[in-house]
């Protein structure tokens, strides 16, 4: 009875931080969702609207902004780029964890070393070949670098080294092999990875705004972060166009995240029963 009274003790405190804190983070979220539905009097003046005014919701699919395009275009990008990135990064981990070859071990530090290296030192590099091979002001010079992830890599090889040797050397000895044993065996073991990285990858390349900045030149080619920037007016900014285009940004990452956390749970519960 008194190891319970003292374990409330200890978590009543903590927990009571933890909600301040999360109160703290979500309050911008809050801010940007009742923004949406204010007038451009409200704004600044009062946290929430005198009525929901869904005229700001309306005008940025229908009226002058048109937000549909930017919306198409990054979805276009994160899906493809998110299930290119998915799937090299399994494939060049499989080959980094479960082959075996002369200085694999090393030539895997070497490439895992190029995260420290900041994305923005290679922005001019990457403008020279994309404007070489003919990409440069496409989709494709911001779906192309997304594919090849170096934490995917890292992050599916951890996983892969988790699962038991022994699963794969009996499909070898059923004579299957290293491309088969991977899709037909490895993949679907790794669905909680998978969902994981999904998760991590697409919030990332939907809201990439430097790369789209650089390498997207045509108003009719931008994505949603620099679609953003037409609610920056002359003399003004719009801040209810840019909360109510804001909110709707976020509809893809919570679809993806409630559609790939069933896969995390059930990768979670099945490693707690086998521990």
């Amino acid at each position: 009875m008194n190891q319970s009274a003292d374990n409330i003790r200890v978590k009543l405190p903590v927990t009571i931080l933890m909600l301040i804190a999360g109160t703290f983070m979500i309050l911008p979220f809050l801010w940007m969702l009742s923004t949406s539905f204010q007038t451009p009097s409200e704004v600044f003046r009062q946290w929430l609207p005198s009525k929901l005014d869904f005229s700001n919701h309306e005008r940025i699919w229908t009226g002058s902004y048109n937000f549909v395009p930017y919306y198409l275009n990054s979805l276009k990008i994160s899906v493809i780029g998110t299930i290119g990135a998915v799937f090299l990064s399994a494939l060049a981990a499989y080959g980094f964890a479960r082959t075996e070859f002369k200085g694999r071990d090393t030539l895997f530090i070497v490439y895992l070393s190029m995260m420290m290296i900041p994305p923005q030192v290679v922005f001019v590099p990457k403008f020279i070949m994309f404007n070489w091979v003919g990409i440069y002001n496409t989709h494709w010079a911001l779906i192309l670098p997304a594919m090849f992830s170096i934490f995917g890599v890292f992050m599916f090889r951890q996983f892969f080294l988790s699962i038991p040797k022994e699963i794969t050397e009996s499909a070898f000895l059923d004579g299957a092999g290293h491309f088969k044993i991977f899709l037909k065996l490895v993949l679907p073991l790794a669905k909680p990875a998978i969902a994981t990285f999904a998760i991590i990858d697409f919030s990332w390349q939907w809201n990439d705004y430097e790369n789209a900045l650089v390498f997207l030149t045509s108003p009719d080619l931008y994505t949603i972060p620099l679609g953003l920037q037409n609610f920056v007016l002359e003399n003004n900014v719009d801040y209810n166009g840019m909360m109510a285009a804001a909110s709707a940004a976020i509809i893809p990452m919570i679809a993806i995240f409630l559609i790939g956390q069933k896969y995390i749970i059930q990768g979670i519960s099945s490693s707690a029963v086998k521990g």
